[in-house]
Parts: C-alpha cells; sequence; structure tokens
C-alpha cells in the first residue's frame, strides 16, 4: 500500500461570509474551496461535523471570526 502525504488546507479568517450551508440552507460559518475547483459552505454544525473530510480533500477554508471549528484543533 503507498502512502500519500496529505497537506492541511490553508485556513483563513474572513468577515461575515454570506453564504447559505449546501446541507441544510442555515448561515455558512466555512467555506471549502477545492483544488479541481468549485466550493461548498457549511453552517456550523456541518462544518464540525464534516470536518475530517473537509480537511482531506479542500485546498483552502474560509471560516468567520470566533467560529470554532474542529478543523483547527490540533490533532492528539
Amino acid at each position: 500500500m503507498t502512502r500519500m502525504l496529505i497537506s492541511k488546507p490553508a485556513v483563513r479568517v474572513a468577515g461575515a461570509l454570506d453564504e447559505l450551508c449546501d446541507r441544510c440552507g442555515a448561515a455558512a460559518k466555512l467555506v471549502a474551496r477545492f483544488p479541481a475547483g468549485g466550493d461548498l459552505a457549511f453552517c456550523g454544525h456541518h462544518a464540525n461535523r464534516y470536518a475530517v473530510r473537509i480537511l482531506e480533500t479542500a485546498g483552502a477554508v474560509v471560516v468567520e471570526p470566533h467560529f470554532a471549528w474542529r478543523g483547527t484543533e490540533p490533532e492528539v
């Protein structure tokens, strides 16, 4: 089995996001941008629920200030 080195996406804090969660329609707290193109917006609940997958696939992440996203916590 070949191991792949996966780097974490760049995380940037931005002002209030004007988007809605692509999963449930609530106000977005995080937008994930993907290297192959496109982006997905997530509310706080869904951003934290899918944090591992976002870290594995996103090229860049934009979060609102004061949003406590699981993806920015240090790994244990």
